[in-house]
């Protein structure tokens, strides 16, 4: 089985405009925002790092080792790029013992900002935004960028971006296909993964392009800017969702407004909630991936919703020939990329 990810379809005009895309870390900022204030007591010391060019999972390795303890006793809230100057928190569960002391810590890349504690664990997912301001260089038309990114107000594809897919980059800088999606073929093919992380990477990876595959559909049969009768609305911001029988003005109006979103599965075991017409929509594109489906509900994966649209909060940006600077803001496990992608045609640095 191959694993396309070149069809999927635009909600606006596909991008004329080109712009090279992380030449430098430092053009790819993002700053984790939790929602809550950690207490300053508790048997959870929380870390507040910056990182360049690192992974956030190896950090989580080498912080486990420096403290002399098992590595599912660091957590975090989410993966953040590793080619990126990113800020975030972790958590280290020491109950009854010290603030660790990490001046003798070194690690290159990595700085330890801010120690404190809290109360409850740091799971994956706490994240409630992100926020990224992204350097655009040799952009051809920053006219034309300026007047996408202000559409892009009125919300983009919540799709996966090619981070998620393990996308990699040729010395032309030109884009080949996701590692973990080669990976997932042959899973599907009947290959098996021992590494337990990078299994669940590949599962992600599979499980998240079906879901892009559904949107994609959405958006090819014009029915992605309408909800439709048994639609799981997804209140933005949030996983809280609510099945809608048939969708009134009101309901319209606020995904219009960016207060709700018709969601699309992330697949797994057990029947997707959804009804009426949002139903045939969904069993008409999973009837061409019947065996992707199955797989992943035969993984244990649960079956969860994810709205199909994002609005970019909080969206500005600045031009200064052909270099323009632009920020904003998204809920945690969004992609900047997804925002971009409708917007500009990224250059990756070689």
């Amino acid at each position: 089985m191959k694993l396309a990810t070149e069809h999927w379809h635009y909600l606006y005009a596909s991008p004329t405009t080109t712009a090279l895309f992380k030449q430098h870390p430092e053009d790819f900022v993002v700053e984790e925002q939790l929602g809550f204030s950690p207490t300053g007591e508790g048997e959870h010391q929380f870390i507040w790092i910056e990182k360049v060019n690192a992974n956030t999972a190896f950090v989580a390795e080498q912080l486990a080792k420096f403290c002399k303890l098992p590595l599912r006793a660091v957590t975090y809230a989410g993966r953040k790029d590793k080619f990126a100057l990113t800020r975030q928190w972790f958590g280290i569960h020491t109950p009854g013992k010290a603030d660790i002391d990490f001046s003798q810590w070194k690690m290159p890349g990595v700085s330890i900002l801010k120690q404190t504690r809290h109360n409850k664990k740091l799971r994956t997912g706490q994240a409630k935004t992100n926020h990224f301001t992204i350097c655009l260089r040799n952009v051809s038309d920053p006219q034309a960028l300026g007047a996408a990114l202000e559409q892009s107000k009125n919300g983009v594809p919540n799709y996966f971006g090619e981070q998620r897919f393990g996308v990699t980059f040729n010395a032309d800088g030109e884009p080949t296909k996701g590692g973990n999606l080669e990976l997932a073929e042959r899973m599907l093919d009947g290959e098996a993964i021992r590494n337990r992380n990078k299994r669940n990477i590949v599962l992600s990876a599979l499980r998240s392009w079906l879901f892009n595959e559904v949107v994609s559909a959405r958006l090819g049969a014009n029915r992605f800017e309408t909800i439709l009768s048994g639609d799981a609305l997804m209140l933005s911001g949030s996983n809280s969702f609510f099945l809608c029988e048939q969708p009134t003005d009101e309901e319209q109006s606020r995904y219009q407004q960016g207060d709700v979103s018709p969601t699309a599965p992330l697949w797994g075991k057990g029947d997707s909630i959804v009804t009426a017409d949002a139903k045939k929509l969904e069993q008409l594109e999973s009837t061409e991936h019947v065996a992707v489906k199955a797989f992943l509900a035969s993984v244990g994966m649960e079956q969860e919703r994810r709205a199909i649209k994002i609005w970019p909060r909080e969206l500005e940006w600045q031009s200064e020939g052909d270099k323009l600077t632009v920020s904003f803001a998204l809920p945690g496990g969004c992609f900047a990329t997804s925002v971009l992608r409708e917007c500009v045609i990224l250059q990756h640095a070689s």
